[in-house]
Parts: C-alpha cells; sequence; structure tokens
C-alpha cells in the first residue's frame, strides 16, 4: 500500500474531512476503473454513467460517519458496496412496474429482449440476506466479485489460509444461488 494512502486513511479515519477528500482523490483512478468494470458487466454502461456512479458512490460514502477503513483492501471493498448497491437501486428502478419495467420492448421479429440486462434485485435481496445472517460471506462476496481481489490476497487481509477463503467462497456462492433460484421459482 502507499504510504500516503495509509496515513490519508488514518487522517481519515480520525475525522479529518479534507484527508477523506484527498484519499478519494489519491484512489479515484482504481474506483474509476471499478466502477467501468460493474457497469459493463451488468450491462449498465448505456443507462448510468461510470462519473455518475463513482459520484454518487462519494456521496454516499461521505455521509456515512460510522465507516472506518483500516486498509486500503477494506476501503476498495467498501467502495464497491456502495458501488453495488447504486447499481442495484437503478436496476430496481428501471423495473419498477409503475415506469413500465415488467415490460420488454421487443422486435416484430424477434422474443428475445433488446438488451442483456438482467434484473439485479434478486442478488441484491439474497446478498442483503447473506450479510445478516453470514456477515463474512458477503464481505468475501463484496472482495472477490465487486473489488477483484484474488483468494491469496483476501487471505492475506483476513489472516487466513487460501484454502478456507476458497471454502467461505463456495458456502456463499452455493448460499446466493439457491436463494435467487428460490426467487425466480416464486
Amino acid at each position: 500500500m502507499d504510504p500516503n494512502v495509509g496515513a490519508l486513511m488514518r487522517a481519515a479515519e480520525q475525522g479529518e474531512a479534507s484527508a477523506a477528500e484527498d484519499l478519494f482523490a489519491a484512489l479515484y483512478t482504481e474506483l474509476h476503473s471499478m466502477a467501468k468494470r460493474e457497469l459493463a458487466r451488468r450491462g449498465f454502461a448505456a443507462t448510468l454513467g461510470v462519473t455518475t456512479l463513482l459520484h454518487e458512490a462519494y456521496i454516499d460514502m461521505a455521509a456515512r460517519e460510522d465507516a472506518t477503513f483500516p486498509d486500503r483492501p477494506r476501503f476498495m471493498a467498501y467502495a464497491a458496496k456502495v458501488m453495488r448497491g447504486l447499481i442495484i437501486d437503478h436496476s430496481r428502478n428501471r423495473q419498477a412496474i409503475k415506469r413500465g419495467g415488467q415490460f420488454e420492448i421487443t422486435s416484430i421479429t424477434s422474443s428475445e429482449p433488446v438488451d442483456g440486462r438482467r434484473d439485479l434485485t434478486p442478488l441484491g435481496d439474497a446478498l442483503e440476506e447473506l450479510a445478516k445472517s453470514e456477515p463474512q460471506l458477503a464481505e468475501i462476496v463484496d472482495l472477490k466479485f465487486f473489488c477483484g481481489f484474488s483468494f491469496a490476497e483476501i487471505a492475506a487481509m483476513r489472516s487466513v489460509s487460501e484454502r478456507t477463503v476458497q471454502r467461505q467462497w463456495d458456502k456463499a456462492r452455493i448460499y446466493l444461488h439457491r436463494s435467487v433460484s428460490a426467487d425466480a421459482l416464486r
């Protein structure tokens, strides 16, 4: 970790408002890449801008007084979690029945949806439930899936073996798969 980023994290944790802004600026490029990747992966790049997502995440993070970031990976995990929530909220708004979300526009010759976007609401709900019952598993999902950390990096951050992280990742994936599949059957 860059020593300057570490000093900024400690200063931001102690309540220095300018340090939080400087920290965000120092990590802006990496956060921008993360936001771009997540929007492209979810198919929302055309309807939700990368900069908009990043700035909405900053506003959300700056408004929370209880958030602490002892190190860079935890900051990135928290930022990813905030971005994930914003993307899921965006998905929910697009799918809202009052806005016609139950309809998909298709051409006369095709029964396929116009784009590959999926409703992320079931996944978001499943992650929220997982966070309530198994917060460590939900954090691993955020670190692995949304931040892109490797099992080795997560293991080092949590002071456990890489195999332990892999087992927890598998457990979280099974839980999420079952939850999302159960929602689809309802």
